[in-house]
Order: structure tokens, then C-alpha cells, then sequence
């Protein structure tokens, strides 16, 4: 079956090959610990269809391979701190540079036109199928990690100015942001019951936890400097945040299919935009009310 095909193609189908065969022991081992009887089947299917690609591939080349290991860990260890669903899905996201391929198989091989479509359709349907309880709480996430970003944020620019002393800085935001997440849970957790959701305490549990993340975060930079330093720890702060917001905005994008570029400059644009102006409120608290620390 090789002979009417080019070297050109021979080398994709090689490569597809081998991606079909890693990606179908990838959703075999993500299975073994998905929580989840539909998620697990739903991986299954999955795997089983890629290894179908497998065999079609394998017609051509008459090459029997092995699955990449480094791959394989790669995303299992994915799967296992960010959940399945993101591992998964930035997996096939990989995929999309494959279209041009497909593009210059489909004039040599016709059974590359039917994978294509299943690759594209089907399985893009089995993966909206997947229900993981950490992105059903994306929103208590999201409130809480913002909420930190913010009044955080605000807070630490305010204290720099006026205070200029890295450890009185950060053991001000680290009360205040102790406090806060506290205030932040128990909010959500009301709010939560008052909607009458039964999962009120795991879903106050998801924004606390995001809001003490994102405090323990922003403080650190204070916690580096030396006491005269605060300059440098504010915009090391900053960084954080731009780096905080930048990762979380790639995992929604990912896990739910979000574009990243205009959530991502919108949060940025508030957070920064709050530590500036309460940078210069710090400013003017410490010349009218003559106070110096």
C-alpha cells in the first residue's frame, strides 16, 4: 500500500501513527483514576477510537510502535494537579496544527478524510462530555481569586508607600488577607444557601482556598525583599499578579474553551489599574496625615 504514496505523506502518517497510538494510553491511564463512572467511560471511548486511528495508520506503514513514555507521563501528571478535563483538552488543542497535514494527505490517502472528521466531530463531542467537579466550581474560583487580585492588590500598593517597610507591608496584607478569605468563604457560603444549593460548603471551601492562594502569593514578594526595599517588592508583586492572571486565564481558556486574550487584559487592566490609584491614596495618607513608620 506504500508504493502510491510519497515520502512526504509516508512521514505524516508515521507521525499520526505514533500520536494516535500515545494519545489512546493517555486516555486508557487518565481513566484508571477519572472520578466518575461516565467520565471513565467516556475516556474509554476515547482511547478506543484513537487506537482504531492506530490500526488504519499502521495499514500503511507496516510499523508496529511502541507509545511515548515522556508524553504519556507528561500528561498524566497534568491530569493528576490540574484535572483530566484540562489535561485532555490540551491535548487535542495540539492536534489543530495537524490540519495542514490532513490537507496534504487527503489528495493520497482517502481514509484520512473520514479520521479527520471523527477527530474533529465526534471527538470533540465526547470531550464536552466530560463533567469533573473542580470546573463545576470554576466560579467560586473565579470570585475568589479576583476578589483577592483586587482588594489585595489595592491594598499592598496603599501599604508600600505609606508604610516602606517590607515586613510591617507584609504582615498587614497577611492579617488582611487572612480576614478577608474568612469574610470572602463564609459570603459564598451564604449566598450559596440562600440559593438553596446543597453544595454550599464545597463551593465556599473553592473560593476561600483561591482567595488564600492568591494572598499567600502577592505576599511573598515582601516577604524576599529586605525592609528597605518595598519599591522593589511592589513591582515584583505586580508581576506576580500578571503572572497569576495569565496562568489562571490559560487554564479556563483551556478546560472551557474560553478565549484567553480579553479576559485576560480585563482582569489585568483592573488589577493594575487598582494598585496604581491606591498607591497614590497611600501617598496622600502618609503627607496629610503626617504619619511615619
Amino acid at each position: 500500500m506504500t508504493g502510491t504514496i510519497s515520502q512526504a505523506a509516508m512521514k505524516i502518517i508515521k507521525k499520526m501513527q505514533q500520536n494516535e497510538l500515545t494519545e489512546s494510553v493517555i486516555y486508557a491511564e487518565i481513566a484508571k483514576f477519572a472520578k466518575g463512572d461516565k467520565n471513565k467511560e467516556t475516556l474509554l471511548r476515547l482511547s478506543s477510537e484513537e487506537k482504531a486511528h492506530y490500526e488504519i495508520w499502521k495499514k500503511y506503514t507496516g510499523l508496529e510502535l511502541k507509545p511515548q513514555k515522556a508524553k504519556i507521563f507528561k500528561y498524566k501528571l497534568l491530569a493528576r494537579i490540574l484535572g483530566f478535563t484540562f489535561a485532555v483538552k490540551l491535548m487535542e488543542n495540539g492536534e489543530e496544527g495537524a490540519q495542514s497535514e490532513y490537507a496534504l494527505l487527503q489528495e493520497e490517502v482517502e481514509e484520512s478524510v473520514h479520521i479527520r472528521a471523527q477527530e474533529e466531530e465526534h471527538e470533540a463531542a465526547l470531550l464536552e462530555l466530560l463533567d469533573e467537579e473542580r470546573l463545576q466550581y470554576v466560579g467560586s474560583m473565579v470570585l475568589g481569586m479576583n476578589d483577592a487580585l483586587v482588594e489585595l492588590t489595592g491594598s499592598l500598593a496603599g501599604f508600600t508607600f505609606a508604610m516602606q517597610n517590607t515586613r510591617l507591608i507584609a504582615l498587614s496584607g497577611l492579617i488582611m488577607g487572612i480576614s478577608a478569605t474568612f469574610s470572602m468563604a463564609s459570603s459564598e457560603f451564604l449566598a450559596a444557601r440562600n440559593e438553596g444549593r446543597t453544595d454550599a460548603f464545597k463551593s465556599c471551601c473553592y473560593t476561600g482556598i483561591a482567595y488564600l492562594i492568591t494572598v499567600a502569593l502577592l505576599i511573598i514578594p515582601y516577604l524576599l525583599m529586605d525592609n528597605s526595599n518595598y519599591m522593589s517588592a511592589l513591582l515584583l508583586m505586580i508581576a506576580f499578579v500578571i503572572l497569576i492572571i495569565a496562568g489562571f486565564t490559560y487554564y479556563i481558556s483551556v478546560a472551557k474553551g474560553e478565549r484567553f486574550k480579553p479576559r485576560f487584559l480585563e482582569m489585568s487592566l483592573i488589577s493594575i489599574g487598582v494598585a496604581i490609584m491606591s498607591f497614590f491614596v497611600g501617598v496622600l495618607a502618609k503627607k496629610f496625615l503626617g504619619v511615619d513608620l
